[in-house]
């Protein structure tokens, strides 16, 4: 190994490890140390003489151990004859590498009793001299858990917006579950409109000559959703079943078929059936059907109701959100790039695992939006480092709260996580793992922050109404189809999904 070189560093400073601002010395090395940016600290390390003469001692020792060297027996070969066999400076480089390493650890091991300074990332290691018979010299650039100085992060100029749950909504809500239960009829009388159900045959040429993909026997769709070429279904309006329609389309400019893209093609569509969809009456009969509801009002007043039960949970959520970044726009904080780097990772799994419940390889997406990996994680890194900050933002608050989380807690998330995951043995597994607790643990410290802030706020205000956490979830349809037009979104403030492996 010369000068310049990078040895392989011992990948175990994720462990919890301290750093002592100042110098170390010790009969075997010199350290000396100096913060740097972005939360990182440069260890100037020094290696005596004769410390660097044994380690080339063992060095060859261990080579010969397990190299064959003809004429010589496991363990008792000589350098030089070593080195014949395994290239010049190889006995070198491997004590070099060694001392990097044990001496790296040495020091960090020698810092673990400084309960606020925590490495969370190997170092980048620069050889700054490496001669025989001279001491060796090293510089590590380590990264650190950064300071974080909160700002305020109670007394925000804000309180929680409650949606007003009008009669129209209501309806919204009714009508909703009135398409549930619709059913398909012919249409007799008129002709076909948008939001029909249609059976179609089509044949499409360009420039006289049919092409691939572009004719159908049957093909079922509710026109106006525009499933076919954009314009396409408006040429179907109007049409009873048994016409024709001829018309002239250009294919969209970013269209899938390279060939096709801003070519003029001629169509002729046949309309061959023609449904409509028929809802139920809002009718007493309705309301029995959905349930345990005497009539109309009752069905309307249930989903009053949850609509209601909804708008207050996402009040809560909506509140928490706005403390969150309130918070963190408060905090001063310089994040390292690993952990942006290990949360654009995150983000990349994530993305992952989505497609994947969509039946789509990350492959296919690639090829799709002619995007490279690390295009994506050009785009992900803004969000990798806000959602760092926010992270790192909400564990200060927590330490100063004092706020923890008892290992009892800790225990039940892990056996719902794993009945969750009982039909993945592997999954399951993994919430055994140190790492998945110590995850669950972090989720469940940063989680109780924010509610913790947010029971705080509404303590102070007695005045303002209860927004308590909704049920988790509505026990039937009526309940599902409010949920489902009122809550715009869930929000889990880094529940145990967190802890899950992509």
């Amino acid at each position: 190994m010369h000068e310049g070189d990078r040895p392989r560093v011992p990948g175990g400073t994720r462990d919890r490890a301290v750093t002592r601002i100042g110098p170390y010395t010790s009969p075997a090395m010199h350290v000396t140390t100096t913060p740097s940016e972005k939360s990182t600290l440069v260890v100037e390390v020094e290696l005596p003489v004769d410390r660097v003469a044994r380690a080339v001692a063992d060095a060859t020792r261990r080579l010969s151990q397990r190299t064959r060297v003809a004429g010589f027996r496991p363990g008792k070969a000589p350098r030089g004859m070593l080195e014949r066999v395994l290239g010049e400076g190889a006995v070198w480089d491997e004590a070099v590498e060694t001392l990097v390493e044990t001496s790296y650890r040495e020091w960090a091991k020698s810092t673990a009793d400084d309960p606020d300074i925590f490495i969370i990332g190997s170092p980048e290691v620069e050889v700054v001299e490496a001669e025989e018979g001279k001491p060796l010299r090293y510089k590590a650039t380590v990264p650190l858990r950064p300071e974080v100085k909160l700002g305020d992060y109670a007394n925000f100029p804000f309180q929680p917006e409650i949606e007003t749950v009008d009669d129209a909504k209501v309806e919204r809500v009714v009508d909703e579950l009135r398409d549930q239960q619709a059913t398909l009829g012919p249409v007799e009388e008129r002709a076909a409109a948008k939001g029909d159900w249609a059976v179609i045959g089509y044949a499409g040429t360009r420039d006289g000559v049919p092409f691939d993909g572009g004719s159908a026997e049957r093909m079922p769709l509710v026109i106006g959703e525009e499933r076919l070429i954009p314009g396409f279904e408006a040429h179907l309006v109007g049409l009873r079943p048994g016409e024709t329609s001829e018309f002239d389309i250009t294919f969209p400019d970013d269209y899938q078929e390279e060939s096709l893209r801003g070519v003029q093609v001629h169509f002729s569509a046949e309309l061959k059936e023609l449904r409509e969809k028929l809802m139920p009456a809002a009718d007493d009969d309705f309301a029995r059907s959905m349930g345990d509801f005497a009539d109309m009002a009752t069905l309307r007043s249930e989903v009053r109701k949850r609509l209601e039960r909804n708008a207050l949970d996402r009040a809560r959520h909506g509140f928490a959100d706005r403390i969150i970044d309130y918070a963190v726009k408060n905090a001063t904080i310089e994040i390292p790039d690993i952990l942006v780097d290990e949360e654009v990772e995150v983000m990349h799994d994530e993305m992952k695992s989505a497609l994947a419940r969509q039946g789509i390889t990350e492959e296919a997406y690639l090829a799709a939006t002619g995007k490279a990996a690390d295009e994506l994680h050009a785009e992900f890194r803004p969000g990798a480092e806000e959602r760092a900050k926010t992270l790192l933002v909400l564990g200060a608050i927590a330490t100063r709260e004092g706020i923890d989380v008892p290992d009892r807690d800790i225990i039940d998330e892990i056996l719902r996580a794993k009945a969750r995951y009982a039909s993945e043995p592997k999954l399951a597994a993994y919430f055994d793992t140190p790492r998945a607790q110590a995850a669950i643990r972090s989720s469940l410290r940063r989680s109780r922050v924010v509610e913790t802030l947010v029971d705080r706020w509404l303590a102070a205000h007695p005045e303002h109404p209860a927004i308590p956490h909704a049920e988790d979830g509505p026990p039937s349809s009526v309940g599902a189809a409010a949920h489902d037009h009122d809550h715009d979104h869930d929000h889990d403030h880094e529940g145990v999904a967190e802890a899950s492996p992509a």
